[in-house]
């Protein structure tokens, strides 16, 4: 049975152990973390929550082993499918999608109940293309016209359609797309042009949102920044508690299930799900869990060296750097770093849709790696036969 399993699971096997330690993390902590949550909405029933949770993780990963022995070439022709589809459900979200502190970031999937945000869809498929692109272009890159616009438009089309509803989501698919665009060996000043053209645009929405007299998420993007620089308790309550959470958490934390700010955190098991392991595993469990992601993206980096093509060195360091960014930005915004962002821990914060995106390209990087192994494999053999 063992050996079945072994043989059925390709890639770098460290990646797997970071996956699946991260997953028992994200039990455990959800568990604990959805208490007050679970005697508000059902009840006092605290491991409905967690069940619920536990199998959007089996799920998920059943989606990184699926997709992991997928023929390679799929994601290249897929790449441009995806970018289609979600560019009209970012403006269908817009428009109609689920509200919730002003921003429409959420579709609601009709009959089933549940909702899931396009951002996620949009970023894997924006990477997808971009990794492409990049490698399809290679002869022709510093060509403004035919290497660098088939780029930046799609870019700024995804980023513009996140950016009223998530500020930290839109700036996190910029910062990607530059340093992706620059490995690939763009020429700089083009990229500036790309980095100028985003502020702009940005200042402009700001400036008319503002004059409209309807600010909406600008005010809020606003008073969490005002708030975090002068550091007023009384409106920012959320890094107040983390902070609390934090401070209290100790070397060795308070332990599992022992979590006190969890019932004063605004959602301790989701955007601040960090403050929570903070206070529950302190400042060596917690310290373990970075190093996690720190370790994630070496093997992801020994992944893009041992890459043959360009297309899954760009696709390994675009899907790796929104994973890794992502969490730092998490962990960032819970030690009171940044201000509040609302971006969630992957791999261990709750959220179906999330999870489940997040073990898409998790499955996608295991699937360069075998890739990746089994050339290095080939080029052995064929060293050795060579020899005899």
């Amino acid at each position: 049975m063992l050996s079945v399993l072994k043989n059925s699971i390709k890639g770098d096997k460290a990646i797997w152990v970071i996956v699946l330690i991260l997953s028992l993390v994200s039990v455990l902590t959800v568990y604990s973390a959805t208490g007050a949550l679970a005697y508000k909405t059902k009840g006092g029933d605290t491991l409905f929550h967690m069940i619920k949770h536990t199998g959007f993780i089996l799920i998920g990963l059943f989606f990184i082993w699926i997709i992991h022995r997928v023929p390679y070439s799929w994601y290249s022709r897929f790449s441009v499918v995806l970018l289609v589809i979600s560019i009209p459900l970012l403006i269908l979200t817009l428009a109609m999608g689920v509200n919730l502190n002003q921003a429409s970031r959420w579709l609601s999937i009709p009959g089933v109940g549940l909702t899931f945000q396009t951002s996620d869809l949009a970023k894997l498929a924006l990477i997808m293309y971009l990794a492409r692109t990049l490698s399809n272009k290679q002869d022709v890159i510093k060509d403004f016209k035919k290497g660098f616009l088939p780029l930046i438009i799609p870019v700024l089309i995804v980023a513009g359609l996140i950016l009223p509803a998530n500020f930290s989501t839109a700036a996190l698919i910029m910062l990607i797309s530059v340093v992706i665009i620059f490995i690939g060996r763009a020429k700089f000043r083009h990229i500036l042009f790309l980095v100028v053209t985003g502020a702009v645009a940005l200042s402009i929405f700001i400036a008319i949102v503002l004059y409209s007299g309807i600010p909406g998420r600008v005010q809020v993007w606003k008073n969490r920044i005002e708030s975090f620089w002068e550091g007023d308790e009384e409106s920012n309550y959320q890094a107040e508690q983390a902070k609390i959470a934090v401070a209290t958490g100790g070397i060795v934390g308070k332990g599992l299930g022992n979590s006190v700010q969890r019932n004063y955190l605004p959602h301790p098991y989701s955007d601040f799900i960090y403050a929570t392991i903070v206070e529950e595993y302190g400042l060596l469990g917690s310290g373990f869990l970075l190093l996690l992601y720190l370790a994630l993206l070496y093997r992801i980096g020994k992944i893009v060296r041992k890459s043959k093509y360009a297309f899954q060195a760009f696709l390994a360091i675009g899907l790796g750097l929104n994973f890794v960014l992502q969490a730092f930005v998490n962990m960032a915004v819970s030690v009171n770093l940044i201000p509040v962002t609302g971006q969630t821990l992957p791999m261990v914060s709750m959220g179906g849709t999330s999870i489940l995106f997040t073990s898409v390209a998790m499955g996608i990087i295991l699937n360069i790696s075998r890739l990746a192994n089994e050339e290095q494999q080939i080029e052995k053999e064929i060293v050795t036969s060579d020899g005899d």
